[in-house]
């Protein structure tokens, strides 16, 4: 998947962003980058996320075939690791751009909630409440039939 050198480079970023499209995947991603060099038995994976088996065999399958994990078996436990060191920067550097994303956010609503509210939020309001709730009546002949 990613070692197609043919493709643009943009292609093999959007997969690499494929193997993150997931909050769960995300999440293993997270705690194998607590320790990105050692590995982690799929035991430790499964508390961490709490998860059941299956669906966590599943996301680590995804995240091998985008190449963003290692898988060790060692008599009958797996253990899994980081492909690449730099797969926690990038966790890291998500994280704190997304803060300042939600900061920013925060101060917008925060000014929003300031201002004053316009004729038209109020009559919208008003108007809502005082709706009447809409009816499924049949019209009269609507249902009679010839």
């Amino acid at each position: 998947m990613l070692t197609d050198a043919s493709r643009p480079l943009y292609e093999v970023k959007a997969n690499l962003f494929k193997g993150l499209a997931h909050p769960l995947r995300v999440r293993v991603l997270e705690v194998l980058a607590a320790d990105p060099v050692d590995e982690t038995p799929v035991s430790a994976l499964l508390e961490a996320t709490g998860l059941e088996a299956s669906h966590l065999s599943q996301h680590l399958a995804v995240l091998r075939n985008y190449g963003l994990v290692t898988a060790e078996r060692r008599g009958n436990q797996v253990s899994y690791r980081l492909a690449y060191p730099q797969v926690a920067d990038l966790l890291r550097v998500a994280r704190a751009l997304l803060g300042e994303i939600l900061q920013a956010t925060e101060r917008q609503l925060a000014v929003q909630a300031g201002l004053p509210v316009l004729p038209e939020q109020a009559d919208a309001a008003t108007d809502a409440s005082a709706r009447p709730a809409p009816t499924t009546s049949v019209p009269p002949g609507a249902g009679a039939r010839s």
